[in-house]
C-alpha cells in the first residue's frame, strides 16, 4: 500500500531569498572579496536587504534554478579555481537550504582588487 503524504499547503521561496543564500555562499570562498553590481562600478556593501542580492540573478524557469553570480576577486587568486569553487558552494548551499534543484551556476568575474583595504576605505575595481 503506498504511503500517504500529508499535505499542509504550498511552500514558496522567493527568488530574493535564493539570491541571498547564493551571495552569502560565494563570499565564503577564499579570494572572493564581494559580489558586485553587474556594471562593476563599486563593491557592494554586504549589509542591508537590497545590497545582499546585488550581483546575483535567479531564474526559476521550469522548476530548476539557474543562477548568475557576479564576483570580484583578490589579485593573485587563481580565478578559474575560485570561480569553480563558487559554483560548487552556491549550488550546494541553495539545494541544501531550499530543496530546489539547481541546473547551473554561471559565474561572472567583474573585477579584480589589487589588495585588501582596511575597513571603511573604498576599493577601486580594475575593469577590462
Amino acid at each position: 500500500m503506498p504511503e500517504k503524504k500529508e499535505c499542509f499547503g504550498q511552500i514558496q521561496i522567493a527568488d530574493e531569498v535564493v539570491a541571498v543564500i547564493a551571495a552569502t555562499a560565494a563570499m565564503e570562498i577564499e579570494g572572493v572579496l564581494n559580489a558586485s553590481s553587474a556594471s562593476g562600478n563599486a563593491l557592494v556593501e554586504f549589509f542591508g536587504k537590497k545590497s545582499q542580492t546585488k550581483g546575483v540573478k535567479v531564474d526559476s524557469d521550469g522548476g530548476e534554478l539557474t543562477l548568475e553570480v557576479d564576483i570580484v576577486v583578490l589579485f593573485g587568486t587563481k580565478i578559474q579555481l575560485a570561480a569553480t569553487q563558487v559554483q560548487k558552494k552556491v549550488k550546494t548551499a541553495v539545494e541544501t537550504m531550499t530543496g530546489l534543484p539547481v541546473a547551473m551556476v554561471n559565474v561572472n568575474v567583474c573585477g579584480i582588487v589589487k589588495e585588501k583595504q582596511p575597513k571603511g576605505q573604498k576599493v577601486e575595481i580594475e575593469e577590462d
